[in-house]
């Protein structure tokens, strides 16, 4: 099973993104805070142990752990930021925005923070003067339960997402490419052109 906890004894909000890569749509980021107590019993070893970075885990089992998410952590909290904000600020800070907009929507306040990747900026609470103490880790989505569980959300939301988009332009094929780079979507933005979700600061012609 990946690590509870960072630092223990203090509340710790797990962040992580879905979507910097795609060609279109918008990125989604979460946060989750687990409660120490729900992580000592028995009864849910079994989907704790199942928690991994959501690109390591199938679709099926991203959405087996998405409700017992939502249902025993104690606040989490998903955000999407759009392609036309991506566009005016970059993505690196659109994905980093987001997982400081899911912290604000937490009813609960954390103590500290553990973040995806190796980028972060000062968070300070709505209300608050100092800054709340927090730690980027390389692959961390891999290596704490917290963030896991952040990536397993923020994936999730972001493919139902592209799903509906996909109604909307089926001929980008969202629904299997998701909005990446592949050659298939390459080809469609070369027929079709871009649409109002395209990226359109991204390298949108091969």
């Amino acid at each position: 099973m990946l690590k509870a906890y960072c630092i223990e004894d203090v509340i710790e909000a797990g962040c992580d993104e879905a979507g910097r890569g795609p060609l279109a749509g918008s990125v989604f980021a979460a946060a989750v805070i687990f409660d120490p107590q729900l992580l000592g019993k028995e009864e849910h070893r079994a989907w704790l142990e199942m928690l991994n970075d959501s690109k390591q885990l199938t679709e099926k089992e991203r959405l087996t752990l998405r409700p017992l998410i939502e249902q025993y952590a104690m606040a989490w909290a998903v955000v999407e930021v759009t392609a036309e904000e991506i566009d005016r600020i970059n993505i690196l800070n659109a994905s980093i925005i987001g997982m400081q907009r899911a912290l604000d929507k937490l009813p609960i306040t954390p103590q500290h923070i553990i973040v995806d990747g190796n980028k972060w900026k000062p968070y300070i609470p709505e209300g608050q003067v100092l800054e709340i103490p927090a730690r980027t880790v390389v692959k961390g989505d891999g290596k704490y339960l917290s963030i896991a569980a952040a990536s397993v959300l923020a994936k999730t939301y972001r493919d139902e997402y592209m799903l509906r988009l996909h109604e909307e332009y089926p001929q980008y094929h969202w629904d299997t490419n998701m909005g990446y780079p592949t050659k298939a979507h390459y080809e469609a933005i070369q027929q079709y052109g871009i649409t109002p979700y395209h990226r359109k600061t991204f390298k949108l012609l091969k």
